[in-house]
């Protein structure tokens, strides 16, 4: 009897042994699972499937324009997570299991986690963990876009998008810019400065399309470690053909709707015998439209004078306003500072005809267009226009 307690004990001792040495781990980590043993005694197969990610775990300074991208190969995906700061990242799963894609941006200097489970051909589950982080850019560039949703504008407007700081890569810049029209039309981007690009038709644009734009410029590298903070876009839509022409020694402003006349009113404009004081010649466009504007000019010794019906089409200063005071002159003189003086009815009749960004055409003046201006594009030719683009 106690030999045969003694060889019992001793086979529990054993046993206890074997299944310590089935759950430990050399490294000292989290155990996994290990297949059970075969008829030969034998440990498992491993599990066959195997999941891969893109970015890969541990990646850095990852583009956040790329989606994430889990794979399995020889089995499904049941399980697909991909967290940062305890938010999970939409995406979805391919319907035959194989893939898993995000489906929005990731953000900019994050860290990302990987969660990922599937099941192998061989009936296995296997696990996926780890993590990337994305760039942090130096600064943050906001952009904005002209016009805005819903104008309705003149045929010679051209798109601008203005950015907050210097942009040094500007083909990176044009890369990420789309103008759709619902009529085939040439245009062309060209650079103002290096904070502004503007886009323009060859020639003016068709009257009643409808204009989208995207600057899809979250993501894009601007140079010197700034990148853009945001995507913009706007939709506009083109009006009627209203062209505005003046020849300064007619004393008449003519308008025109898809090339014939419709009106012609009375001016007064730039002074001819001081060239300085001559409306300038050029292609211009309607920028603004007053009701009653103030105008000053130490210069030429006026302050604080009132004008209604005042519709800009210069940053040089030049604008097509009512000046009643000057009636004697409309029609005869031009006497003015550079601006088209009309009489009172006749501004109020124009002003509410005129669309922002109707084209204004200026000859006759002694005058070359003032290219300080950030507002010149129709004062190009086609060809200077577009070397205006990303070399």
């Amino acid at each position: 009897m106690i030999e045969r307690r003694t060889v019992f004990k001793a086979a529990l001792a054993a046993g206890a042994a074997l299944v310590a040495a089935a759950c430990s781990s050399e490294n000292g980590g989290t155990a996994l699972p290990t297949g059970a043993a075969n008829a030969d005694g034998e440990g498992g197969a491993q599990p066959v499937a195997k999941i891969t990610a893109e970015p890969a775990a541990e990646a850095k300074d990852v583009s956040v324009l790329k989606p994430v991208v889990l794979k399995v190969a020889d089995g499904k995906l049941t399980e697909c997570k991909v967290t940062a700061g305890g938010k999970e990242l939409k995406g979805d799963t391919a319907p035959d299991g194989l893939t898993w894609t995000s489906s929005e941006p990731l953000g900019y200097g994050k860290t990302y986690t990987y969660a990922a489970k599937a099941t192998g051909n061989d009936g296995k589950p296997v696990e996926f963990k780890g993590s990337f982080t994305t760039i942090n850019p130096a600064t943050q560039v906001r952009a904005t876009l002209n016009p805005s949703d819903n104008q309705t504008v003149g045929v010679a407007m051209p798109i601008s998008v203005k950015f907050a700081a210097p942009v040094k890569d500007r083909k990176a810049v044009e890369k990420a810019l789309s103008v759709k029209t619902d009529k085939k039309i040439e245009g062309a981007w060209g650079w103002l400065s290096d904070k502004q690009v503007d886009y323009r038709p060859k020639e003016y644009w068709p009257e009643n399309i409808t204009v989208n734009v995207e600057a899809k410029l979250y993501g894009v590298e601007l140079g010197g470690g700034a990148y853009g903070k945001a995507d913009v876009t706007t939709k506009f839509k083109i009006g009627r053909n209203q062209v505005v022409k003046v020849n300064t020694p007619d004393h008449q402003m003519r308008v025109y709707r898809n090339g014939a006349q419709v009106k012609s009113y009375p001016c007064a404009n730039g002074l001819d015998a001081e060239v300085d004081r001559n409306t300038p010649n050029g292609t211009y466009m309607i920028m603004t439209k007053e009701p009653t504007a103030v105008f000053d000019n130490a210069r030429y010794g006026y302050t604080n004078i009132n004008k209604k019906w005042a519709c800009r089409f210069s940053n040089h200063g030049e604008y097509i306003h009512e000046n009643q005071d000057n009636a004697a002159h409309i029609g005869r003189d031009n006497n003015s500072h550079g601006c088209v003086n009309l009489l009172e009815a006749d501004a109020k009749d124009y002003f509410d005809s005129a669309l922002i960004g109707d084209p204004v055409e200026i000859t006759g003046s002694k005058l070359s267009p003032p290219m300080a201006s950030d507002v010149k594009d129709w004062n190009y030719d086609w060809k200077t226009w577009q070397s205006l683009g990303a070399k």
